[in-house]
């Protein structure tokens, strides 16, 4: 049996992949729920570090190693049952840091909790997204998948274009998207809307490649997949509720 979903907007779980994978054992799903839960276990350890010790250069480190590491188990998904465990530790210490930043930053407001709010936020996405996908009340289509992938692309461009601009000009992050306001709340929630949409095509993927008897290595794969999204949604989050603490 084949894997329908070759398109995915998670660039580190790509439907193709689980088709033309080759190796010993098969995937289950029991199995990707275990290797997920494990490294969310290791990334949430790394995170308590990370947010005892919010040094600049832990944060640095853990994202620069993160983002290596995400590329290598993107790539190379025979990597991802060492590689994934190490991006659960990198990316745990620099969310740690920069959840006990944004914790700093809004210590006098409202939202002085911000980081049990933003994991509430995080496993309610989750809990919708995998409820409205196991009723079929939300089909993961091809028409789907490619609204999720072209607007994913769109909105990974202009973070990364931000990114790029922000060494000749400081004042990009003063643009609309970037605010309190209106605009920027609403450029928030757009996004973290687009993240559960990619958890839909994430698991429609991983059913496929259950269904497709996918080597056992692929559960480490879909696993690290999956914890990609669940980082950026949680990111997301945070960024949410520091953009409705300065609108008060």
């Amino acid at each position: 049996m084949r894997v329908t979903n070759k398109t995915n907007s998670n660039p580190v779980m790509r439907g193709e992949v689980f088709e033309t994978a080759e190796g010993q054992g098969v995937m289950t799903l029991n199995g990707t729920l275990a290797k997920t839960g494990l490294l969310l276990a290791m990334l949430v350890g790394a995170a308590a570090v990370g947010w005892a010790f919010p040094n600049p250069l832990f944060l640095i480190v853990g994202i620069v190693g993160a983002l290596v590491l995400g590329l290598i188990g993107g790539f190379v998904p025979k990597s991802t049952p060492v590689v994934g465990p190490l991006y659960s530790l990198f990316m745990g210490v620099a969310l740690g840091a920069i959840s006990a930043i944004t914790t700093v930053q809004l210590a006098k407001t409202q939202y002085a909790g911000v980081v049990p709010l933003a994991v509430l936020g995080t496993m309610a996405v989750l809990g919708t997204m995998l409820g409205l996908y196991a009723t079929r009340i939300v089909r993961v289509t091809q028409t789907f998948m490619m609204v999720t992938v072209g607007a994913t692309l769109a909105i990974g461009l202009v973070y990364l274009g931000s990114f790029i601009v922000s060494f000749f000009w400081p004042g990009v992050y003063s643009l609309p998207m970037y605010t309190s306001g209106p605009i920027g709340i609403g450029f928030s929630l757009l996004v973290i809307v687009l993240g559960g949409m990619n958890l839909a095509v994430d698991f429609s993927t991983i059913e496929n490649g259950v269904e497709a008897r996918a080597p056992k290595y692929m559960e480490w794969y879909a696993g690290f997949g999956l914890l990609v999204t669940l980082v950026w949604i949680y990111l997301e989050m945070l960024r949410l509720i520091s953009k409705l603490a300065g609108n008060r």
